[in-house]
C-alpha cells in the first residue's frame, strides 16, 4: 500500500512537471517575440538619434562637401532605422529629411509619403504631424508647384489647424500657394498672419513688398 502511494505521489509530481514545462515553453516564443521587438526598438532609436545629430551637422556646413557627407551618413542610419522599424514614422521622416537636403526631392516626398500615411501618421503627435505636414507640402511645390499645389494647400491648411494659427511657416508657404494662383488677398491675408505670429519673419514681408498695397 505504501509503495503504491509512493508511486502515484511520484507519478503525479512527474505530470505537473512536465505541464510546467509545457506551460513555459508555450510562453517563452512570445516572450522571445517582446524582446526581439525591445531590442529592435531600442537599436532603431539609437540610429534615429545619431541620424539627427548627422543631419544637424549637415545643416550647419550650409551646402559644402561635408554637408552633403553628413546627410549621406543620416540617410543611412535612417535605413537602418526603417530595417529594424519599418513602420516607424520618425524613421520615414528623418530619410525624407536627408534626401531633401542632398537635394533628391521627390524620393523625399515618397518618404514623408510613407510617414503621414496609415498606420504609420498614428504614431506622431499633433506637432510632430504639423510638422511632417508642412515639410511635405513644401517638398510637393519643390516637385511640381503647378500640379501640386492644390494638394499642398489641403497639407498646410491642416497644419495651420493643428497648430491653432501659430505656425509661421505654413502661413508663408500658404501665402505663396495663393500668390502662384492669383489669389491675392488670400496671399496678403496669409503673410500678414505670419507676419503676426513672428514680426521678422522676411519670407512674409518679402512677400507682402510682392503684392503691393
Amino acid at each position: 500500500m505504501a509503495k503504491e502511494l509512493i508511486v502515484q505521489l511520484a507519478f503525479l509530481i512527474l505530470t505537473l512537471s512536465i505541464l510546467y514545462v509545457v506551460h513555459n515553453l508555450r510562453k517563452q516564443p512570445g516572450q522571445l517575440r517582446a524582446r526581439s521587438r525591445d531590442r529592435d526598438n531600442h537599436q532603431s532609436n539609437r540610429h534615429l538619434v545619431q541620424g539627427s545629430r548627422l543631419l544637424a551637422r549637415a545643416r550647419s556646413n550650409s551646402h559644402g562637401p561635408r554637408s552633403m557627407a553628413h546627410a549621406k551618413s543620416a540617410l543611412i542610419e535612417a535605413d537602418q532605422a526603417l530595417s529594424l522599424s519599418p513602420r516607424d514614422p520618425a524613421a520615414h521622416i528623418l530619410k525624407a529629411l536627408a534626401l531633401d537636403l542632398m537635394g533628391h526631392h521627390a524620393a523625399a516626398l515618397r518618404s514623408m509619403d510613407s510617414a503621414l500615411s496609415v498606420p504609420h501618421v498614428k504614431s506622431l503627435s499633433a506637432a510632430e504631424r504639423e510638422d511632417a505636414l508642412v515639410k511635405r507640402a513644401e517638398l510637393k511645390l519643390a516637385v511640381n508647384q503647378r500640379r501640386r499645389v492644390d494638394s499642398a494647400l489641403e497639407d498646410l491648411d491642416e497644419a495651420v489647424r493643428l497648430s491653432r494659427g501659430s505656425n509661421t511657416t505654413a502661413f508663408c508657404l500658404l501665402g505663396e500657394c495663393y500668390e502662384w494662383k492669383g489669389m491675392k488677398e488670400k496671399a496678403k491675408e496669409a503673410f500678414q498672419r505670419a507676419i503676426e505670429i513672428d514680426p521678422d519673419s522676411v519670407k512674409a514681408r518679402s512677400g507682402l513688398d510682392r503684392l503691393g498695397p
